[in-house]
């Protein structure tokens, strides 16, 4: 499981240190493309093969669908984090996502969110306050 929230900070390289508790997890690769919010989404390799074989079975006819797939797989790389955790994130990648500097890697369950700690921090404002969410599992 991918939990829980981590400031970490982007070198000059552009390599970013993955949370050591999310090492073993990731340990065999990482595959990072496009967020949905202006930020990188990040996931094991299994995990990415489900959601590849998802995205890869949306109907072709549909321009949503089309969008959606480039989207995801035009921007996806594979990557191997080194012997220390880190990662090498391209820069059109980091240009997307607005990051340099400080980051916020936030573990979705099975993926990790990453942002720049600026807009991490609007997104989780919003998130705290609609006390709606808990309506969709109706409680």
């Amino acid at each position: 499981m991918l939990l829980g929230e981590y400031r970490h900070t982007i070198d000059d390289k552009g390599r970013l240190t993955i949370p050591a508790k999310f090492r073993g997890e990731l340990a065999a690769g990482v595959v990072v493309t496009r967020g949905l919010n202006r930020n990188l989404i990040a996931f094991s390799l299994d995990d990415w093969r489900d959601l590849a074989g998802r995205v890869k079975g949306l109907p072709w006819g549909d321009p949503s669908a089309r969008e959606f797939r480039r989207r995801i797989f035009s921007g996806a790389i594979d990557l191997e984090p080194d012997k220390q955790g880190r990662i090498l994130l391209p820069a059109n990648l980091r240009d997307f996502a607005g990051i340099n500097g400080e980051v916020v890697i936030a573990g979705m369950f099975d993926h990790l969110e990453i942002w720049n700690s600026e807009a991490w921090e609007s997104v989780r404002q919003a998130a705290e306050s609609d006390e709606t969410h808990w309506e969709i599992l109706g409680i």
